[in-house]
């Protein structure tokens, strides 16, 4: 706006507010044109500074609410994984999760910190912008503010699109997450396998699409922005000759068309921020798709808590009445087992691979939730148990146990507060304490990926230790000591049959070494239990036990 006073008050001689607002602020003597520019100069750094402080402001504001919006999801959605069912979780897979925990919300952090941010600014410009043209010309304002509304809905037509290819984009990232994740887990078991190129291959494949879907978007966005800010501009040119016209057939000045024209200039990066928008828009909406998709996975069951089977208790009974369970509906992997477990007893499940035995132990932790029958803590369903109450008190060993990139003692405590002699204690049940006590911190020694790496039968020792140190009322040893040396797996069995005296345990094993520390024995087939009995019952009974452990026995 002070350009045209600029030219009309002073270079074509009609004083009027500029010049008469500058001479009641300044004595006669300093009247004329230098003074009138020197101060639109000053006015317009002064005006400057504070649009510089004006925009730190606003930028410090978004990216403040944008990083807090962005921690908000991550802390729901990571609050909403533990709580949804493992059937839901392996549909997911933990690439897919990653892939929206990092990807889908750092779009919507964009988008927020910087789209809506710009989106705000520059409908203030355009506001700002569109008073003044109102008042330096009300007519020509209002041919150019007419026209943008349509330029806008043309664009939003055309860039529907946009959207589609930001859920591709996103999708292929997913699946290239996915593949790389798993792959790089079993990194040595591929190249054991001379199969790295293979896999590796694979992944580059899908690391091709990430690149097709991502340059597909990238183009075709930047292509409908530029197409609809070339609306814009030949609308800008239209508007100009008939500016041009109106200064030739009416009593428009110079100064005021030249106005016009700059705030014109000025309106453009608005109009193209603001065309952009909707793209940025569309990238977000597919962000939040999925994010809802998410979101919305069946969550476990939250039982109430109305008894507790495990207080003031060393062992707990369990029983299984019934119980139906299948991944699918056509491969039932449990078919209507039903057991007693006493507090206190020792009993062993066995019988080939995939006859149920792992599944039933998860099924008893609640993971999975049975599709008929009932799950009992000394007589109690565990519906009225709550899940939380169960997994406190019922410890499990795996095969392949967790290990995190974190020190022993936070991978032996698990967040839990233990004092040193208590850790030492289950290192030492567990055969691993003058292993731990030459590392060269001790408890304290980082071990995982970026530590010091431990083997198969260690990682099993530790997971052992972890579980003496939880005090369970009932312990599930799947698997435990698979990865251990003979004589080893017989110290640790030995020390164990003494730290669990009076626990109830439930031992998951091929081994006859470790089958024989139970009581009774269990035989599972194709999801039934097929024989129940002693070890030597069993054996002179020469059925399937006897098939899987008569030569060992012999």
């Amino acid at each position: 706006m002070l350009l045209p006073l600029l030219v009309d008050e002073v270079l074509l001689h009609k004083p009027g507010f500029l010049v008469h607002t500058t001479q009641a602020l300044f004595p006669e003597s300093w009247w004329g044109p230098v003074l009138y520019v020197v101060a639109v100069m000053l006015l317009t750094l002064l005006l400057r500074l504070i649009a510089l402080g004006l925009n730190v402001f606003q930028m410090r504001a978004f990216t403040q609410i944008s990083k807090d919006v962005s921690y908000r999801l991550r802390s729901a959605l990571l609050d909403k994984l533990g709580r949804v069912s493992m059937a839901e979780y392996e549909t997911l897979g933990s690439g897919g999760a990653a892939s929206r925990l990092n990807v889908d919300v750092e779009t919507i952090d964009s988008f927020l910190g910087q789209t809506v941010a710009r989106f705000l600014v520059n409908i203030l410009m355009l506001i700002g912008t569109a008073a003044v043209l109102l008042y330096i010309n009300w007519q020509l304002a209002l041919i150019i503010l007419l026209f943008n509304p349509l330029v806008i809905v043309l664009t939003m037509q055309m860039g529907k699109r946009v959207k589609e290819l930001k859920k591709r984009e996103n999708k292929a990232f997913e699946l290239f997450q996915q593949a790389l994740t798993e792959t790089l887990d079993v990194m040595q078991q591929v190249r054991a396998a001379n199969r790295e190129k293979h896999y590796l291959a694979r992944i580059t494949l899908l690391a091709r699409d990430v690149r097709d879907q991502a340059t597909a978007h990238a183009w075709q966005s930047d292509a409908l922005n530029r197409l609809s800010f070339m609306v814009f501009l030949f609308g800008f040119d239209i508007f100009r000759a008939v500016a041009m016209l109106t200064v030739v057939f009416s009593d428009l000045s110079i100064g005021v068309m030249i106005g016009v024209f700059g705030y014109l200039w000025f309106m453009m990066g608005p109009v193209q921020e603001l065309l952009s928008v909707q793209f940025g828009w569309y990238g977000a909406n597919a962000a939040l798709t999925r994010l809802n998709a998410l979101a919305d996975l069946k969550p476990e069951p939250d039982y109430p808590t109305l008894h507790n089977p495990f207080e003031g208790k060393q062992a707990v009974g369990v029983s299984l009445v019934d119980v139906h369970f299948a991944y699918r509906d056509d491969q039932p992997v449990l078919d209507g087992v039903s057991l007693d477990i006493a507090p206190g007893e020792k009993v062993a499940l066995v019988g080939a691979s995939g006859g149920g035995k792992s599944t039933l132990a998860q099924v008893l932790l609640g993971l999975y939730a049975p599709q008929s029958g009932a799950v009992l803590y000394d007589g109690i369903p565990l519906e009225q148990i709550g899940l939380p109450r169960v997994r406190e008190h019922v410890a499990v060993v795996l095969q392949q146990p967790a290990l995190f990139n974190d020190s022993l003692r936070a991978n032996l405590t698990l967040g839990h507060e233990h004092p040193d002699d208590a850790l030492w204690k289950a290192l030492e049940v567990a055969e691993l304490r003058e292993t731990v006590a030459a590392m060269p911190e001790g408890l304290d020694t980082l071990v995982g990926r970026q530590g010091i790496r431990l083997s198969g039968g260690q990682r099993q020792r530790l997971a052992i230790a972890r579980m003496v140190l939880s005090k369970p009322a009932l312990v599930i040893l799947d698997e435990a000591s698979s990865m251990l040396d003979n004589t080893t797996e017989a110290r640790v069995h030995a020390n164990l049959h003494t730290e669990l005296a009076g626990c109830t345990v439930i031992i998951i094993a091929h081994r006859l070494s470790a089958v024989r520390q139970a009581e009774r024995v269990l035989v599972f087939e194709n999801g039934r239990i097929v024989e129940r009995g002693e070890h030597d019952a069993l054996l002179e009974q020469r059925g399937l036990y006897h098939k899987l452990y008569g030569h060992e026995a012999g």
